[in-house]
């Protein structure tokens, strides 16, 4: 596990999915046709427990310019500055079980923040990386 700090907050725009997981690639897919991927932009899934425990996963890409969510007609939150632990997943679509893995040992660790997400970043094409935020 890797210590990661985001130096400031970060406004992600964001789909939510209808089911988790099973509502999870739709969301990133309708994401993707709003906005197409490019390396200039950070890509996440955010999930966390909401309404009485369920999960509710949210595909959401970094705004680039304040307001950019609300001219696409997208829903926005804040991923709140910090520090996060991490894991890395090579080639995860050959391997979405390590997904599941990989965030039940993050968020067995103490120190987590309860109100943070689950937040998988999509480094590229292949790779993503697992975090948890901690308390501050």
């Amino acid at each position: 596990m890797e210590t990661i700090i985001f130096d400031k907050d970060i406004t992600a725009m964001y789909i939510t999915a209808s089911s988790f997981p099973d509502g999870v690639l739709a969301a990133h897919q309708k994401l993707h046709t709003l906005i197409p991927f490019t390396t200039d932009r950070r890509y996440f899934g955010l999930s966390r427990p909401e309404n009485g425990g369920q999960i509710v996963y949210r595909a959401s890409a970094e705004e680039l310019e304040p307001g950019e969510g609300e001219k696409l007609k997208l829903e926005t939150l804040i991923l709140k500055k910090g520090k996060y632990i991490s894991l890395i997943i090579h080639d995860f679509m050959k391997d979405i079980p390590a997904i599941e893995k990989a965030f039940n040992l993050l968020t067995s660790q103490p120190d987590i923040d309860p109100q943070g997400y689950c937040v998988e970043e999509y480094i590229n094409q292949k790779d993503m990386l697992c975090m948890v935020k901690l308390k501050d």
